[in-house]
């Protein structure tokens, strides 16, 4: 038999295992197991069907005789093919020995990378497989392969194997509890974050922006996205993502607004430069056309809630004239809705910011948006702004 058809069949593999069932049986949610691997599935505590996350109110097993009939038919087919060789042909290394890959000190840098981009294919075929995986404790390892080094010279030759073990560790953070990545508190853990920041790919810099995210979504890790939010190496890194416009960058911006869902970090983002690098994305969006300047509308209209917030706008020469120009977008209305609700804020009690707004064009600009498409929601908040500006410029004529 050649190579390709050597290969175990989808149906005749083991969800958890991924290996030929040996001793199928079925629960009562209709799924099937190897027996050998449900039983420990079982055994660690787990009281749900692994495929469909079903709690098992009856965990019974019942063999599966037509499918271990229809495997021995397929082994006769196949000449008498061993059914180790299958396995090895199949899917590959057992769970079991890709964590004894990752963890042993002997295992070459080659090796471990090989395993993680095996665990992230696996982890793409079958979700299922991801919950087994954190049964195991692939997560906390993951994290470890990640956090455990602190010079910036130990991460040159492994940033591959850095890209590999975050991408395979947020995508079992979607099957998992978030307290693991309170590990990030201890000091070594948080500096080595800040050196991958600083030091790592662009891909590693999504990566782990995507992590803040992740932090920022759960109760259990909320007083580490405060500790991140005084972290300035860190903040800094992300305003200058954002500054400097690169592919990183949105990434960049929806870290900055996971941050914000802890109060003190606003503070801390403005006073390291947010503001600037916020607008200075949406001025060069509004030449590039780029996708995320509707977000970084809205994580500005955020920070605007702070009053030092407020003052960098103001204080920056394109601050208005760029929430000005993105009232009004002819190819779509992402971001009005935000850049005239920032608007509204800045022009309520500045008189300074009405003059740069009114010298910018939003009197047109808001009557463009009257008269188009949009939602009724901003166009009840265009002439809100309409009217604050008319008002207030009638007041300050008077004084």
């Amino acid at each position: 038999m050649n190579e390709a058809e050597m290969v175990i069949p989808h149906l005749f593999r083991c969800p958890i295992s991924l290996d030929l069932f040996t001793d199928p049986v079925t629960l009562s949610t209709g799924q099937t197991y190897d027996r050998s691997s449900i039983e420990q599935w079982l055994a660690a505590g787990n009281l749900t069907c692994p495929v469909t996350m079903q709690k098992l109110h009856d965990p019974s097993m019942v063999p599966n005789h037509t499918l271990r009939h229809l495997i021995d038919q397929w082994l006769q087919t196949g000449q008498q093919v061993d059914p180790e060789s299958l396995t090895v042909m199949g899917p590959g290394p057992s769970l079991a020995a890709m964590k004894c890959s990752l963890q042993s000190q002997e295992s070459s840098l080659e090796n471990k990378l090989e395993t993680l981009k095996a665990i992230r294919v696996s982890s793409d075929e079958l979700s299922s497989r991801n919950s087994y995986m954190i049964q195991l404790g692939f997560l906390p390892l993951l994290l470890e392969l990640v956090f455990g080094q602190v010079e910036a010279e130990q991460y040159r030759d492994s940033l591959k194997l850095v890209e590999e073990a975050l991408s395979c560790a947020l995508k079992l953070l979607a099957f998992s509890e978030l307290g693991c990545l309170n590990m990030l508190k201890e000091e070594s853990k948080l500096e080595s974050l800040v050196v991958l920041f600083k030091h790592g790919t662009p891909m590693i810099k999504t990566s782990v922006c995507n992590l803040l995210e992740a932090i920022s979504s759960s109760s259990e890790t909320k007083e580490l996205c405060a500790t991140l939010g005084t972290t300035h190496q860190l903040l800094q890194g992300i305003v200058l993502l954002v500054h400097h416009d690169c592919e990183a960058s949105e990434a960049g911006i929806k870290a900055m607004l996971a941050l914000c869902s802890v109060e003190s970090n606003k503070e801390n983002l403005i006073r390291e430069g947010a503001v600037d690098g916020l607008i200075s994305y949406i001025s060069n969006a509004q030449v590039k056309e780029k996708s995320a300047a509707p977000l970084a509308i809205a994580v500005l209209e955020v920070l605007l809630g702070v009053e030092s917030g407020r003052e960098a706008v103001l204080n920056n020469p394109n601050g208005v004239k760029a929430l000005v120009k993105m009232t009004f977008k002819v190819s779509d209305h992402q971001g009005s809705e935000n850049a005239v609700s920032s608007l509204m804020v800045l022009c309520t009690d500045s008189l300074r910011a009405r003059e740069e707004a009114i010298s910018a064009g939003v009197l047109s600009q808001l009557l463009f948006l009257l008269q188009s498409q949009c939602s009724g929601t901003i166009k009840t908040k265009a002439r809100m702004l309409l009217k604050l500006l008319r008002s207030k410029r009638i007041m300050d004529q008077n004084h």
